[in-house]
């Protein structure tokens, strides 16, 4: 089974919100809540990867010093193993939008399991709930 290295991140509003995005039609679970962020390409890290998906998908810059790795998730799908760290991030640059069509949401830590998800991210919940 390939191993598919995808790195996330919960940005954190002033209000200790939490930002998701709807997966858009026409991708696989679409419909679906996830944490912002994307594949990690070869011989990139997982920091730099959000960076650059950040810019890519939500129109933010961000830096690395200002993504603290959170946890991750170790989740099998049928076709796939996906290893997912999640970073913190509070500080960025810019007003986040969806750049790919995607609807955004800020949501409070505790209503996070109001939203579907794929299965990978539901295990995240607990540890963003405990560290905000």
């Amino acid at each position: 089974m390939r191993m598919v290295l995808v790195a996330a991140v919960a940005l954190i509003d002033m209000d200790g919100r939490v930002l998701l995005a709807q997966r858009p039609e026409g991708k696989a679970m679409a419909g679906l809540w996830e944490f912002p962020g994307g594949k990690v390409e070869p011989h990139e890290t997982p920091e730099a990867a959000l960076m650059r998906e950040l810019q890519e998908e939500l129109g933010i810059d961000t830096w690395a010093s200002c993504l603290a790795p959170l946890s991750f998730a170790s989740h099998g799908y049928d076709d796939f193993h996906l290893l997912m760290p999640l970073f913190a991030c509070r500080k960025w640059q810019g007003t986040p939008r969806g750049r790919e069509g995607q609807a955004l949401k800020w949501v409070r830590p505790r209503d996070l399991r109001d939203y579907p998800m794929p299965a990978a991210d539901i295990p995240l919940i607990p540890v963003l709930q405990d560290w905000l």
